[in-house]
């Protein structure tokens, strides 16, 4: 039995704006989720509506065999690090952490005990003698995150808790969360847009857009088996390139015809018999391929570079490919000017193929998508 269910959640504001469709998740105890997606998919809906800050338009949430979206907020066993912050200007940023713990009956030295490793771990100790208005939006985002940390909650909601850090605390924090998490057995929901902060916290990430799920899965199965086009293209950096294409069978070649001419031939061995079944003659497919899948051989398909990135353990290659453009990541600098011709060369099992109409998987690697 799962110990957090969302049972076709909707949340509709006014009668326009159907933020969230019928959204089913399943999380176990323990875990660490990530709902990931741009800019108003409704991930942060989803995670007010379980924290009770928005009400549930339709569908119910339950919570270790309870159900509490009917429930006030203080009731529901839910810790919050909001993305705003939402401190106590009156309070100092200890008394802000302390809080949390009221009502929990602990002797004041083990509270004092508690916020400072808490403090610790967000490495905020030297600032818990001052207030809020005092110090920098990064530092409020973490007193909130150790505000939320702190509690003992039955589920512990994190609201792009470290979108406001620089990169390299950013990077500590990362390690230091998920250990203190993952040691105590707690359950948490985090909200992001970062892809880099959701594979690096979570068990498995929800990815949502337009208000929907478009898959939910661990980060490997995202990135190597996308369930559709849409989590194919959003989920990796640089992004999938992807091509219109034209399959065509022939003996034992499955050829992939893509604009300009440019063909692209496997063995027929290279797919499982199921796939070859749905690749008939003329049928319309786009296909995609990872840019560290993408090698660089003089005997391949012909493209012209027009970008080379050395970025400081990578080069990105950029080049003109089959009527739109084709990036390719190498682990070694290359002396490639624009304008060069470089050949392109792709293994079968490096290929995902989609529907062209609706973009859901086909295949990855010659094996039939079956989810």
């Amino acid at each position: 039995m799962s110990y957090l269910t969302l049972a076709g959640v909707n949340k509709i504001y006014g009668k326009v704006v159907h933020a969230v469709k019928d959204l089913d998740l399943s999380i176990d105890k323990g875990e660490i989720i990530a709902l990931l997606g741009s800019s108003g998919c409704g991930k942060t809906s989803t995670l007010r509506m379980i924290a009770g800050f928005e009400s549930v338009t339709g569908g119910s949430i339950s919570l270790d065999g309870k159900q509490i979206d009917t429930l006030p907020p203080a009731k529901r066993g839910v810790a919050m690090a909001f993305e705003g912050y939402s401190l106590y200007p009156p309070l100092t940023i200890y008394e802000n952490i302390a809080f949390a713990l009221k009502g929990s009956r602990l002797a004041s030295s083990d509270v004092d005990k508690r916020v400072r490793e808490v403090a610790h771990l967000v490495e905020i100790e030297d600032i818990l003698d001052r207030y809020p208005s005092s110090v920098s939006g990064g530092q409020q985002q973490r007193v909130s995150l150790a505000r939320a940390l702190i509690r003992d909650a039955d589920l512990h909601l994190l609201d792009e808790p470290m979108g406001q850090l620089e990169p390299q605390l950013r990077a500590l924090l990362r390690g230091r969360v998920k250990h203190f998490i993952q040691e105590r057995g707690l359950t948490a929901i985090l909200v992001t847009h970062d892809q880099t902060e959701a594979n690096a916290l979570a068990d498995r990430i929800a990815v949502m857009e337009d208000g929907e799920l478009q898959q939910f899965d661990t980060p490997r199965a995202l990135k190597n088996r996308p369930a559709n086009l849409f989590t194919g293209t959003f989920i990796g950096e640089p992004p999938m390139n992807v091509f219109p294409a034209q399959t065509r069978l022939q003996d034992d070649r499955v050829h992939f015809l893509l604009e300009d001419d440019v063909a692209l031939d496997f063995d027929r061995a290279s797919f499982s018999d199921a796939v070859v079944e749905r690749l008939d003659r003329g049928t319309e497919v786009t296909i995609g391929i990872r840019p560290d899948a993408v090698n660089l051989d003089s005997n391949g398909k012909p493209a012209k570079v027009f970008v080379n990135q050395w970025l400081g353990d990578q080069t990105h290659i950029a080049a003109e490919f089959a009527g739109g453009s084709i990036v390719s990541v190498e682990h070694q600098r290359l002396a490639l000017t624009e304008g060069e011709i470089i050949g392109i060369t792709i293994a079968a099992q490096d290929l995902h193929i989609f529907e062209s109409s609706g973009g859901r998987a086909i295949s990855h690697g010659g094996q039939l998508n079956e989810r």
